[in-house]
């Protein structure tokens, strides 16, 4: 058997979306996303960068809404900051609901949110890491 080839970063994640702009903007003004520029695909969608990759939003008006509570164990995405408060009150300041989670064994603090087609994003303040 060969040796597995190594993954070295993420390259981006691809979210379906009912109202592009609505996720276009909320991604650039809550998550402080920017958008880059994007092939002239034949479909719409917009390409945004945010710590350290790519963002892909596709527009699909028939893409199903999920449970409309906010869960911690679905389809996810999650990113880190450092001041895991200001987050959250950035999310208060826009008016999005979140609930907040603690590791106490890892000292990690949660929050996870809704974006406007309802896909689940976690916001935690101290990274994982692996046991060696």
């Amino acid at each position: 058997m060969s040796e597995p080839i190594e993954v070295t970063g993420l390259n981006h994640v691809a979210l379906r979306t009912r109202n592009l702009e609505a996720s276009r903007q909320f991604y650039i003004d809550v998550l402080g996303c920017r958008e880059i520029s994007r092939p002239p695909f034949d479909f719409a969608g917009a390409w945004l960068y945010v710590a350290g990759m790519q963002f892909h939003l596709i527009e699909d008006p028939e893409t199903p809404l999920p449970s409309p509570e906010i869960a911690t164990r679905v389809n996810h995405i999650a990113f880190h900051v450092n001041d895991l408060d200001a987050m959250a009150e950035r999310l208060t300041a826009h008016g999005i609901p979140y609930r907040s989670s603690t590791i106490p064994e890892r000292n990690i603090r949660q929050v996870f949110f809704r974006d406007p087609d309802g896909w689940t994003i976690e916001i935690g303040s101290a990274y994982w890491t692996i046991d060696r």
